[in-house]
């Protein structure tokens, strides 16, 4: 029976992959996924059997990993996704260091202002700014980031500075948008609780650097991370909007999908990132100090208002 299955898995290998899920399915006896012309989605046995399986791969990756680090040097390819700006200034001129200490090691960088899926995606590591909600995910915290929502001030003194949330509603917000993005409603707080407030704008981007330049143009309003724009909220090339109201912060972490035990090329980048972005971040908040006036503390927010971050 054991040498008849193994027979079938090693014939459907072969196949194409809508076939390979048939032949499963087959030797299942039941229906993984209910099929349309346009979609293709899993069945409640699929799910069962996807999350079963997804246990079976952490029990192998705990195998690996205490393999992999018993004292082995990182080696092999270790694929890294970061936010554009934040890439571009610290991930990326690590990469050379990193790779002169750790020479067997071959770094794949994709940078992206979108939230690229790890599993999808096949990535070993992530570089993310953002409210963290996914609990699959192994999450080292670098920083908490505040962040702030501001303009220049020939653009305040053209079109008015908002008093009130309402206020925003008549204003140019310069938005980060891809597929998926949240960012038609902003996360401010108002007497100690999530508010998500809608905006709109004429001009959006997926990259958070480019917002940053309009706003310096006098083009809008933009949300950013404070450490991002404390030399222009320094030198006054940016001023805050409704500091009374300040957006949610973020979360600046490096997150892996491996449970227990990370390889040792994982484990190793993300000491040289958290060190290097950490200190980043640091030195730019120390240029212009404590920026931030005293802010609310938000209540808990709902799951609702998590997904609206």
């Amino acid at each position: 029976m054991a040498a008849s299955r193994q027979a079938t898995a090693a014939g459907c290998a072969r196949l194409p992959r809508s076939y390979r899920i048939q032949c499963l399915e087959r030797h299942l006896g039941c229906r993984l996924f209910n099929r349309t012309t346009r979609k293709l989605l899993p069945t409640e046995q699929g799910r069962t059997f996807y999350d079963s399986s997804l246990e079976i791969r952490d029990a192998v990756e705990r195998a690996e990993a205490r393999v992999a680090s018993g004292g082995a040097a990182p080696q092999g390819s270790l694929k890294v996704t970061a936010p554009l700006g934040l890439g571009r200034r610290v991930i990326a001129p690590l990469v050379p260091r990193f790779r002169a200490t750790h020479p067997e090691l071959d770094v794949r960088l994709r940078l992206s202002d979108y939230l690229v899926d790890l599993f999808t995606e096949a990535v070993d590591l992530a570089v993310r700014m953002a409210a963290l909600t996914d609990s699959s995910l192994i999450v080292r915290k670098i920083a908490d980031v505040e962040r702030v929502l501001c303009a220049a001030p020939d653009y305040l003194a053209r079109r008015g500075r908002p008093v009130t949330l309402k206020d925003l509603e008549r204003h140019e917000c310069l938005l980060l948008r891809f597929p998926g993005s949240p960012q038609f409603r902003l996360p401010l707080l108002r007497g100690g609780r999530v508010v998500p407030v809608p905006v709109g704008g004429r001009m959006d981007a997926d990259d958070g650097d480019v917002l940053t330049g309009w706003a310096l143009a006098g083009e809008g309003i933009a949300l950013k991370p404070v450490f991002e724009v404390a030399e222009h909220l320094k030198s006054g090339a940016l001023e805050r909007v409704l500091p009374e109201h300040p957006p949610v912060p973020a979360t600046l972490a490096v997150l892996h999908a491996y449970k227990r035990m990370a390889p040792a090329k994982v484990k190793a980048f993300a000491d040289a990132v958290v060190g290097d972005v950490g200190a980043y971040v640091a030195a730019h908040l120390a240029l212009i100090g404590d920026v931030q006036p005293r802010r609310q503390r938000p209540a808990t927010p709902s799951r609702a208002a998590m997904r609206s971050l």
